[in-house]
């Protein structure tokens, strides 16, 4: 009976699986067949980084239609094709696609219920409340606080050129980046800079290193989100939650005690709490943050501020040692630019156009989030198609297959800045390029990101000549199990003081 009632249980299984994995072929979508257990991730984590897999599905189908079929397990999947169908959903239709498909689980992992995840109704209310931390305005504010950190990166990078001249780069820009947004978010003087095992870096190194389980673990919450949450499962790690939740309680309470103001986030968001009025904003319509929702922000605020802006300069000076002419076009526009201003001011670093292009093209080549993954919230007719995408599943936004697209970039592998002219910016569809997202849910830190991420490349031209390093591949191997593209083994760069 038992063999028997084994045997029953294995062919529903195998009867099961098949349907799942039939879905797109019922519906008479173009899909890459996939292969159990994990469908479409076979070798995710451990061979390859997701970009690569996602890219590789994208070249696939392209040119099938608006979307393709994927299977992340045995969960059916969209994939966009067609740059039409990515504005609708990240644009044009978010009222079908306004949530992330990204797991959270507040009861268990509260620094999990921060903007980047959340959903629906709690997710815009938040969005409007956190709005005016980002203006042009508050970020004028912020500028002299970046400053008086990259004053103190250049003495660093001055300090290990004497020690010799190979210098692992990516580090030491996690390392500035930590300490800007750890001043700017929590007001902390972190000392990275000067000390390697400061807590910042030790927890902000921790939160990012997935590893390949923890990988594997945080893809299979996202996709088995119910089961997740009843079986109680975390992402993020116990040491760096306690860590992060009580910096930000110990921040709130000295300055509140001490009645402190200071032109930072977390200012902003200590008002939010205390339902104080902002200049651009009426919080007192919206309701109060709480210090968990205080901690979650200021949470996803460091996550997001370091890792991405350091991951972009390190590419970005990675491609400037490669084509020495490009860095030193880059360094005369910096130059240039303090000769005109005077100083390394606001408007002098947002004055470097060209610097911006080299960024940009970073970016494009090296997206740091990969994909955009968005879940949809109601039944969705997919316009000019009679196909219908169902309540709940996921659409990817394969960010690093359009970036590489050559319809889009021709030969895309060049590093290229001039792309992004104003000319040729105007000739592309602006769907082609999404390192931030787009729409509604367009990342909320673009602009602070992208301001540190010149203040520190315009610091390291002016002062600095960068070189390939006999320990730098060409080109970089992307690390397999990271969360966001991030280069193996850091990156070694020749460092000549001018």
């Amino acid at each position: 009976m038992l063999l028997y009632l084994a045997i029953i249980a294995l062919t529903l299984a195998v009867l099961w699986i098949r349907r799942r994995y039939s879905y797109w072929k019922d519906r008479r979508v173009a899909y890459v067949p996939p292969t159990f257990p994990a469908g479409n991730l076979r070798g995710m984590g451990r061979k390859e980084h997701l970009s690569a897999m996602m890219e590789r599905c994208y070249r696939k189908l392209k040119g099938s239609g608006p979307f393709g079929g994927i299977f992340f397990f045995t969960n059916p999947v969209a994939i966009a094709l067609e740059l039409d169908f990515v504005k609708n959903v990240l644009v044009k239709d978010f009222q079908f696609f306004h949530d992330r498909s990204v797991y959270h689980n507040e009861e268990d992992d509260p620094l999990s219920g921060n903007l980047f995840a959340m959903e629906g109704a709690k997710w815009k209310n938040l969005r409007a409340k956190l709005t005016p931390t980002f203006t042009s305005g508050k970020m004028k504010m912020m500028f002299p606080t970046i400053i008086a950190v990259a004053e103190e990166f250049e003495k660093l990078l001055t300090q290990e050129i004497a020690r010799g001249s190979e210098i692992e780069m990516k580090e030491i820009l996690a390392r500035f980046t930590t300490d800007v947004i750890g001043s700017c978010a929590f007001g902390l003087e972190c000392n990275s800079l000067h000390d390697p095992d400061a807590q910042f870096r030790k927890m902000g190194k921790k939160a990012f290193d997935a590893g390949f389980f923890r990988f594997f673990k945080i893809i299979a919450a996202q996709q088995f989100r119910t089961v997740a949450r009843a079986l109680h499962v975390t992402t993020t790690d116990p040491t760096v939650s306690n860590f992060f939740t009580g910096a930000v309680k110990d921040t709130v309470e000295y300055r509140e005690k001490h009645k402190i103001e200071r032109n930072d986030f977390m200012n902003l968001l200590i008002k939010l709490k205390n339902m104080e009025t902002l200049d651009e904003d009426d919080a007192n319509n919206m309701g109060a943050l709480t210090l968990e929702e205080i901690s979650a922000q200021a949470f996803v605020f460091f996550l997001a501020g370091f890792e991405t802006s350091s991951t972009a300069m390190s590419y970005c000076l990675y491609e400037l040692a490669v084509n020495q002419e490009l860095q030193e076009k880059a360094r005369k526009d910096v130059l240039e630019s303090l000769k005109k201003y005077g100083s390394m001011t606001y408007d002098a670093v947002q004055d470097m156009h060209y610097v911006d292009n080299c960024i940009s093209e970073s970016l494009r080549k090296y997206p740091p989030v990969s994909n955009l993954t968005r879940s949809v919230s109601k039944a969705y007719q997919v316009p000019n198609t009679n196909c219908v995408l169902e309540k709940g599943l996921t659409v990817i936004v394969p960010v690093y297959g359009l970036h590489h697209d050559p319809e889009y970039y021709p030969d895309p592998e060049k590093y290229d800045p001039d792309r992004f002219s104003p000319e040729e910016v105007a000739k592309r569809n602006p769907y082609c390029y999404i390192p931030f997202g787009e729409g509604p849910r367009i990342c909320i830190g673009m602009r602070f990101g992208l301001m540190q991420a010149r203040v520190g490349m315009a610091y390291m031209l002016k002062n600095f000549r960068f070189t390939l390093s006999s320990k730098t591949p060409v080109p970089l191997k992307i690390s397999s199990n990271s969360l966001v593209l991030t280069s193996e083994g850091g990156l070694w760069l020749r460092v000549e003081r001018l």
